[in-house]
């Protein structure tokens, strides 16, 4: 286990002021993460007021049960994140590898969906170019180009989250945290829920809206 004079970088007096460093750090990069992702949101709501009938018959093209398992994946690796986060602060590290596995096997369920969900797509001819289907109208390639990059550029991230989770993994199999060191545990579940937020609008916008 780590204890309190390992744990504190030198740069900081105390342990609570790192925790407070680390977390304004990670809210920062999140706040850049938001400037990117609302600039997909706004091209997309721009377009969809655009071209509202348009949006509306290419939406119905995506696969609801698809986003909706994906959804479910990712709702309850939020929930399995908040427990190894809780079991960190108490400082049980059997529960807490446990929870972080569960974690990235959701996360990794969430890739596999994604990935037949994007065959069944192209198979579908929904990817723009020229062959796009001919059963929608020519605006509706825009949905799909926003559709492609926005679902991808997310893919990446929880990817990267995957990634981020299995160092903590590597971590907390050696032992490193403790109820009193557990910093790095917490600020890779801001990450994790920031991810799977994103995804709820995602969801709510390409598979629900205008769905009937």
């Amino acid at each position: 286990m780590a204890n309190s004079h390992e744990a504190v970088a030198e740069q900081f007096d105390d342990m609570p002021q790192q925790i407070e460093a680390s977390t304004l750090g990670m809210w920062t990069f999140l706040a850049t993460e938001i400037l990117f992702f609302g600039a997909l949101f706004l091209a997309y709501i721009v377009y969809r007021h655009t071209y509202a009938q348009a949006f509306a018959l290419a939406g119905r093209h995506t696969l609801i049960l698809y986003g909706t398992i994906n959804t479910a994946l990712l709702l309850t690796s939020s929930f399995t994140m908040s427990l190894a986060i809780h079991s960190a602060q108490e400082g049980k590290n059997k529960p807490l590898l446990g929870f972080l596995l569960l974690t990235i096997f959701l996360g990794c369920g969430f890739l596999l969906v994604k990935g037949l969900e994007y065959h069944e797509d192209v198979h579908e001819h929904l990817f723009p170019g020229a062959h796009f289907t001919r059963e929608l109208p020519a605006p509706g390639q825009i949905f799909w180009v926003l559709y492609w990059v926005m679902t991808g550029v997310h893919s990446i991230h929880l990817a990267a989250g995957i990634g981020l989770l299995a160092v903590i993994v590597w971590m907390a199999w050696r032992r490193r945290f403790s109820s009193y060191y557990h910093n790095p545990v917490l600020i890779s579940g801001l990450y994790w829920h920031f991810v799977d937020v994103i995804w709820v609008w995602l969801y709510a916008l390409l598979y629900l809206i205008n769905r009937h």
